[in-house]
């Protein structure tokens, strides 16, 4: 089957998505639309692909594209994820902490048709995840670590005056829920909410954030207890040299979930 693609937000992920997919990365996925917040700037960063795309506006890319990639900044998340589910779309949504906001998209994507697939990302495990999920998991434990630069201007770090600059040694600057971690860091621990959806859920999936000087990677660990075993998994992405804040993972994630809706072959639950 033949998909058209749509991508909300052209930054380090997304432009790298269009290209990915301009050069045939995916057959029977074809780039038709994309939307950024400036719209001159997007139409010229599009214009040398082979087949550029439509450039519209947010809402409009549900109406050029089967398939929406969502990763643009968390605060316009309502404008691309409504009108994708609702017109039955399926709907990739890299702003995953958003969507514990909006978990009403689930049910109106049960009434339309629509799918909402969430990459996998710059985690690690989420088939090891989902398959104990299947039967009764007792704990689920992330922790993140960044160098400090990865980290900077995050709200949790504002709004409690924690200064990340100048670090000699690593420093935990967040622990509690999911939850509360895509609130405190919508741009870099969309991990925790993507891990607490395959798993125990965001209000009983445990997360700590260290900035820490002495890694040069954006380091995940996931620890999870079951009753089908237990399991340590951990992944050190190498940053995005766009954004400190993602890894270049991402953006081979999120190709590597539309091969899966193409590919005749698939390996992994």
């Amino acid at each position: 089957m033949a998909y058209k693609l749509g991508i909300a937000g052209l930054g380090a992920i997304g432009m790298k998505v269009a290209r990915m997919i301009d050069a045939n990365a995916v057959p029977g996925i074809t780039l038709a639309a994309v939307s950024a917040n400036d719209k001159a700037r997007a139409a010229t960063r599009v214009a040398d692909l082979a087949t550029p795309p439509s450039v519209c506006t947010l809402a409009e890319l549900s109406e050029h594209a089967d398939v929406i990639v969502e990763c643009a900044p968390a605060a316009v998340f309502a404008e691309v994820a409504g009108p994708a589910v609702e017109r039955g779309r399926v709907f990739m949504p890299l702003s995953v902490g958003a969507l514990l906001n909006h978990m009403e998209l689930v049910d109106k994507a049960r009434e339309t048709g629509a799918r909402i697939i969430v990459p996998t990302g710059a985690l690690i495990g989420l088939d090891t995840v989902r398959a104990m999920a299947v039967g009764k998991i007792t704990s689920v434990r992330l922790e993140t670590r960044k160098p400090p630069g990865g980290l900077e201007g995050a709200p949790h770090l504002v709004s409690n005056n924690i200064d990340i600059t100048n670090l000699s040694e690593a420093l935990c600057v967040f622990r509690g829920t999911a939850r509360d971690a895509a609130k405190a860091f919508p741009a870099n621990v969309n991990v925790a909410a993507a891990l607490a959806l395959a798993g125990l859920g965001p209000d009983e999936t445990a997360v700590e954030v260290w900035a820490d000087p002495a890694v040069n990677r954006n380091q995940q660990t996931v620890t999870i207890e079951s009753d089908a075993g237990e399991a340590t998994m951990m992944i050190r992405n190498i940053p995005s040299d766009e954004n400190p804040r993602t890894g270049r993972i991402v953006a081979n994630s999120v190709i590597a979930t539309l091969d899966r809706m193409t590919a005749p072959l698939v390996a992994g639950s």
